[in-house]
């Protein structure tokens, strides 16, 4: 018999289910855990995706005396208990993981285990981006490359990976070699731009350096997500002229063509500067597209969005308090997630669709009074469920969905 699945629609029972989930740091730090040094406190970013058995896989940045790490830890409940970290690499190299910025997996349909990452060398966000892949359930590991065929001393950063149904790889992230050949030809360029790689081999070997679109912003993250087709989607914040910095979308083909990019939000927000905002994308499996990003503009709708199929913008939560939503669909469920800040603590709050998106259920999640990553929406076999990462909690677990009988 199929079983159906509901909301946790009281604020008490998904408190419960926080309470039984949230990692403390005491129990993230099993093993061999190097606790975050003070000039690490924010250095939060933590990837995680389900394999098809559900087990939960993080990576996170860990930094010691010799210099930084990704390291990769599991869990087969939910996060009530973790192995010992692994780290990916032999040898240190610089992490990015704050702000805009983390480590990324993904799960092949063989139980791969597939890891990306930017090891920031320079400022401002100059340097490289890196994959790891382990073929044996994170026993070990292949030695790190860099994915990009382009070695110019820029910007290669916020990188986003998706894994298609066909098993192959793609990576989306920010580049600066264009800026760059204009600065050395005394011409204006604005922003960045956005290239992507595929890997048609399990992550062997990647093909690319493909150009999707000029002028993107600098540093805001990229939203990526597989289209009803099948084919993945990328979301970013565009300079489109003068100044304005909304949104843009493209379809990012594995044999390496991209469509023409198409603009989907329409703030108008007018700024000469990066709002470290990136936008989330998913689709429905009636099709419709989802999304959510961040609108610095002030007014009415200044704050975290959400949109549509191209219908009209809502504003989440508490509007100019909310920051950095995500978003993750799976058939009609639908959820969202964002932090609102209230001038004492952070909270993440969530809205839940049953139907597609046409009605919603509103509720707290989680709150801290310590530093945080984003929220992360994943999905598992019994449905969507956040992550969250605290200074003080740890990784918080949190099904958004249960199953029903």
């Amino acid at each position: 018999m199929h079983s159906t699945r509901h909301f946790l629609t009281r604020i008490g029972a998904v408190l419960g289910v926080i309470t039984l989930f949230a990692v403390t740091p005491a129990t993230f730090a099993q093993g061999k855990h190097v606790h975050d040094s003070k000039t690490a406190s924010r250095d939060l970013g933590t990837g995680a995706a389900f394999d098809k058995d559900g087990r939960l896989w993080v990576v996170t940045k860990e930094t010691d005396s010799a210099g930084q790490y990704v390291v990769l830890r599991s869990s087969p409940d939910m996060g009530i208990t973790w192995t010992d970290a692994a780290r990916i690499q032999k040898a240190p190299e610089p992490v990015a993981a704050s702000g805009e910025a983390r480590p990324h997996i993904a799960i092949g349909g063989k139980g791969e285990i597939y890891i990306s990452y930017t090891s920031t060398v320079a400022r401002p966000h100059i340097g490289n981006i890196r994959f790891v892949r382990s073929l044996d359930g994170g026993k070990t590991f292949s030695e790190p490359v860099t994915v990009h065929a382009n070695r110019d001393h820029t910007v290669h950063s916020f990188e986003s990976m998706i894994v298609d149904k066909d098993g192959r790889i793609t990576i989306a992230w920010i580049d600066g070699r264009d800026a760059l050949q204009a600065k050395q030809r005394n011409e204006k360029y604005t922003g960045s731009a956005l290239y992507y790689a595929v890997s048609h081999d399990r992550g062997e070997s990647f093909t690319g350096d493909y150009k999707v679109a000029d002028h993107t912003c600098e540093c805001c993250r990229i939203g990526l997500s597989l289209n009803p087709e099948g084919v993945p989607v990328a979301v970013w914040r565009h300079v489109f002229a003068p100044n304005i910095r909304d949104h843009a979308l493209a379809e990012l083909g594995v044999r390496g063509v991209a469509s023409e990019i198409t603009r989907v939000t329409f703030d108008d927000w007018r700024v000469d500067a990066c709002p470290h905002h990136g936008p989330s994308v998913a689709y429905g499996n009636d099709g419709k597209r989802h999304q959510v990003w961040f609108n610095g503009i002030e007014g009415d709708m200044s704050g975290s969005l959400y949109g549509a199929g191209g219908g009209k913008p809502e504003l989440l939560g508490n509007g100019g308090q909310t920051s950095h939503p995500d978003i993750l669909a799976r058939g009609k469920q639908v959820a969202i997630a964002w932090k609102e800040f209230d001038g004492k603590s952070t909270a993440v709050f969530t809205r839940l669709s049953d139907d597609g998106g046409s009605t919603w259920t509103q509720m707290e999640a989680a709150r801290t009074t310590a530093n945080s990553d984003s929220p992360y929406l994943i999905d598992s076999p019994g449905g969507i469920v956040l992550v969250w990462r605290t200074q003080e909690e740890g990784i918080r677990v949190i099904p958004l969905w249960k199953e029903k009988a």
